[in-house]
This record gives C-alpha cells, sequence and structure tokens, in this order.
C-alpha cells in the first residue's frame, strides 16, 4: 500500500487540503482528512503540494523530441516524466499504408513487451481528411477515393486500440468509414479534424459517435456563400452541438489558438467540453518571418506551423496564463474531460476504486512526483 500524507486533493471542483490518499493493487482505496495510514504502507509527504489526478493527453504525436512510432518506450518514458499516465499516440496522415499499419504494430509490440504503460489506445489522425489542411499535406498519400480494399486492414490491425479516428466529414463516402470502424470497435470515438466541413456533414456523424472536434480552431476551413460573408463550418458547429467536445493547443505565445478565443471557448463550451492536447510533433523545418522568440512551435518544410513542442503540463499552465483557470479547472480539462470523451471511464479524477494514476505538483502544475497506477514511477 502507498500512503501519501499532507497533501492538498484535487477534486474536480474543489479541494481538500492537508489530506491523506491511500493507493493499493493500483487503485486508489481512501482519501481524506485526518485518515489513518495503515501500518506498513509506504509513505510519500507531499508537502503540502497538490495531489490531482494523472494528466491524460489523447492527441499527441511525440514526447520530447522523440516519435511514438520510432521509439514508443522513450516517448512513452519522457511523457510520464511530465505526469501523463495516460497517452492516445498519433498515427497521422502522412503515412501510406504499409508505413501506417506498421506503426500500429511497433506501438502495440511495445505494448505488449510492458514498455508503454502509460498507453491507452490510438488516436488515427487519419487516413482520410481534407488534403487542403495539415502539416506536410504534400506528403499526404490519400488524396484519392475512399476505398475499403485501403482501409480495412489499417482498422483491423488498429482494432480495439483504435479508441480515435479523427475524419474529415465532408469526404465522399467517409460514412462507409465510419461504419467499418463501428464494427470493429463499437466504442470508437469520431472526431471533425483537417476539415472544410458543413454543419450538416459534421452533425450526420454525431449519432455515430463523433464527439470532438480536433484541435478547436487549427486546422479548419472557412466556407463562403455569398462574398465578404462568413458562413457556419467546423468552429461553429463544435461550438454550438453541446456534444462535441473542443480541443486547445495552448502554447506561450497562443498562436495556435489566440488567448481570446481560448477564452471564447470556454465560455461558450463550457469547463466539461474543454479538452487540452499537446499534438507535439518532430518536425524541423525552418522558423519563418514573424515567429521571433517562439520556442514551443514546430514548424515543417514548407516553414507553417506543424504542431508544438508542448508537453501537456505545459499546455495546463499556459491555459491557466492565458484564460486565468484554476488548477481544478485545467485537471479537469487535462485529466478528466479527455477521459469522458474517449471512454476511459476508471480514471481521470480521484474516486475511490479509480486506477490510482496521480502527479504531485505546484500550484502552476510543475511536476514533483508521478504515480502510475499506484506506484511511484518518477
Amino acid at each position: 500500500m502507498l500512503a501519501i500524507i499532507n497533501a492538498t486533493l484535487v477534486m474536480r471542483e474543489y479541494l481538500i487540503p492537508d489530506a491523506t490518499l491511500l493507493c493499493e493493487n493500483g487503485k486508489i482505496v481512501d482519501f481524506g482528512k485526518k485518515l489513518a495510514v495503515p501500518e506498513g504502507a509506504e509513505v510519500l509527504d507531499a508537502k503540502g503540494n497538490y495531489v490531482g489526478p494523472g494528466l491524460i493527453d489523447i492527441h499527441t504525436h511525440a514526447a520530447c523530441g522523440v516519435w511514438f512510432y520510432e521509439d514508443p518506450k522513450t516517448a512513452a518514458e519522457k511523457i510520464l516524466e511530465h505526469g501523463v499516465t495516460t497517452v492516445l499516440p498519433v498515427v497521422y496522415f502522412n503515412r501510406n499504408k504499409a508505413q501506417f499499419i506498421g506503426d500500429i504494430k511497433t506501438i502495440q509490440a511495445s505494448v505488449a513487451k510492458g514498455e508503454f504503460p502509460n498507453f491507452g489506445g490510438f488516436y488515427m489522425e487519419g487516413p482520410y481528411l481534407n488534403p487542403k489542411f495539415g502539416a506536410d499535406r504534400e506528403g499526404n498519400p490519400w488524396k484519392g477515393p475512399i476505398c475499403a480494399d485501403d482501409y480495412m486492414d489499417i482498422i483491423r490491425q488498429g482494432g480495439k486500440d483504435a479508441r480515435v479516428w479523427a475524419l474529415a466529414p465532408e469526404r465522399e463516402h467517409i460514412e462507409d468509414f465510419v461504419i467499418a470502424c463501428k464494427e470493429e470497435n463499437p466504442n470508437v470515438v469520431f472526431t471533425v479534424a483537417h476539415s472544410e466541413a458543413t454543419p450538416e456533414d459534421i452533425e450526420k456523424l454525431i449519432p455515430y459517435g463523433l464527439k470532438i472536434g480536433t484541435h478547436h480552431t487549427n486546422a479548419t476551413g472557412t466556407l463562403q456563400k455569398y462574398p465578404e460573408c462568413r458562413t457556419p463550418c467546423v468552429d461553429e458547429t463544435v461550438h454550438y452541438n453541446r456534444d462535441i467536445y473542443a480541443e486547445i493547443i495552448s502554447d506561450s505565445m497562443g498562436i495556435h489558438v489566440d488567448p481570446y478565443i481560448q477564452r471564447l471557448t470556454r465560455k461558450i463550451k463550457g469547463d466539461d467540453r474543454v479538452i487540452l492536447v499537446a499534438d507535439a510533433c518532430v518536425f524541423d523545418g525552418p522558423i519563418p518571418d514573424g515567429y521571433d522568440g517562439v520556442t514551443d512551435l514546430c514548424f515543417d518544410f514548407a516553414g507553417e506551423i506543424a504542431g508544438s513542442k508542448l508537453t501537456l503540463d505545459v499546455a495546463c499552465r499556459n491555459f491557466m496564463v492565458h484564460t486565468g483557470a484554476s488548477i481544478t479547472n485545467v485537471f479537469q480539462f487535462a485529466s478528466y474531460n479527455p477521459a469522458q470523451a474517449v471512454g476511459l471511464k476508471d480514471r481521470g479524477e480521484i474516486r475511490k476504486g479509480y486506477v490510482a494514476d496521480l502527479v504531485i505538483c505546484d500550484h502552476m502544475v510543475n511536476i514533483n512526483k508521478v504515480i502510475l497506477k499506484g506506484e511511484i514511477a518518477k
């Protein structure tokens, strides 16, 4: 048994200071004030710091400069150091069919060997996105017609590990692809991503499980029916539909999502529909003019923004700065909400019986200790 003492517990809507939390057999078994520590328990003194649920990054390609598909073991270790106890590594649309399947197999093999203990499933960012959008879009091999001969082997290899499929709802025959994904994994979640879909395109897929807007306000199009008149598109549809969560990449300078739009999105969606993601990559293209001083973004070979260099703990700090969110808020955005969105119902908050994935941090989510399944990992 592990007993964490002198903790300020971060609950979903409040704090419990001077608390003790008990973990056993990988689960949270009890917590509260004036809780006795069982004899023989391993004791970890939080020294008054915050103890919150482990961070859950549902959308990231890399960790600290390492692609998950190239070295899943190292990437998993690096991201765990930053408090991410569950991660959904991305397989991206710039990979051809053989590479797509190979990337899945590489990560699955790492999981099977016990090298990737914080694996939570895959976030499939592709293959069927709008070819007008996305980093390295010139290398997109999926611009042609949607064909079962191309996608069925990928769907089967992902299996139930494929927890999320990102797609562009406007692609012709996308509904056939969605149905095939659902048949392989009935609990799969879909996102609208790299898209210029109409509200009607998006809303027709909600009954199938479309419930996330991938990197909200990034790689989305604005449709123009009439000159100088903006018409509703992806961002407006995500804002309007209560059941759709909005992913936000909160970099230090508010470039992916302007701080005003971060505040606007939080106000419209409510605190239970915002998800923070890192969307970290390892593109090493030239830094374009006008981005002097930017240190946490990646750029592709064309000098366009290509994901971030963030980890989720840093994104939490940035969001606190940009929006005034509290520590309870950012744990909701970076743990509870993502868990709920992708169906991880046994984690994401401090609750008896939940997986004992926890972090100890200061008031700005600087990580001091990480507990993975009830064991001290860092």
